[in-house]
């Protein structure tokens, strides 16, 4: 009787341990396959935070400026189109940087009262300009943002047309934007921006020996459509 009591306890013993065991083997089992994904899932990874967008830029400016002691004097300057490159780098899912590179140039005619100068001279511009963007993430596909920064553009190949001679200074100015980005995957996508610049440069010239001085308010808006990619 006592030996068959001893079988049962190492029976039960044993059963126990081999309940205890094949849970813990369960339980490894359950926390790999949580970690495995499952054939089909799909995976996203985190997009970098780089972003670059390349443009046809169509730059309108305002008619704007005068000659200094000359009544009625006014300025025109010329539209154009011209490729732009931005880069931007995502602090946050929300908050952007741009750096907006480009050139192009400006024809400046007399107007008003110096209408008859015609084309006074030519000048080619580099606006960079960095703005800070905040992005509108609850749309889906479909990004827009908007952003404020500052401008600094530098005048260079100047050429004289009536004038004798033309010097448009370097200067600083703000900037204000508004676009979109549709994004058609993880990467590509298609952009359409707006900015305005407030740029209002002094100049010198000199028209018939005289020397003058002035401000052309160019103050131009920016308006471009191409593709976005993310890296």
């Amino acid at each position: 009787m006592a030996r068959k009591r001893m079988g049962v306890a190492r029976g039960v013993t044993v059963a126990v341990v081999l309940i205890v065991v094949g849970q813990h083997a369960v339980a490894a089992d359950l926390v790999q396959a949580a970690s495995v994904p499952q054939a089909g899932a799909l995976v996203t990874e985190a997009p970098s935070p780089w972003q670059i967008r390349l443009r046809a830029l169509g730059v309108i400016t305002g008619d704007s400026g005068y000659v200094n002691a000359v009544p009625g004097s006014d300025l025109s300057y010329s539209d154009t189109v011209t490729p732009e490159l931005d880069i931007s780098y995502f602090f946050t899912d929300n908050i952007a940087a741009e750096l907006v590179l480009g050139t192009t140039y400006a024809n400046i005619d007399g107007q008003g009262t110096i209408g008859g100068l015609g084309k006074i001279g030519k000048v080619w511009l580099l606006p960079p300009t960095l703005t800070l963007q905040y992005h509108f993430t609850n749309f889906g596909a479909f990004k827009p943002y908007v952003g404020a920064g500052v401008n600094y553009t530098i005048f260079y190949n100047q050429d004289v047309g009536s004038a004798d001679a033309l010097d448009v200074k370097d200067t600083f100015g703000a900037a204000l934007q508004v676009g979109f980005d549709y994004m058609v995957d993880q990467h590509w996508g298609v952009n359409f921006d707006v900015k305005k610049l407030f740029l209002k440069p002094d100049f010198d010239v000199t028209v018939d020996g005289a020397k003058l001085t002035g401000k052309a308010a160019l103050d131009p808006w920016l308006i471009g459509a191409g593709v976005t990619y993310r890296f």
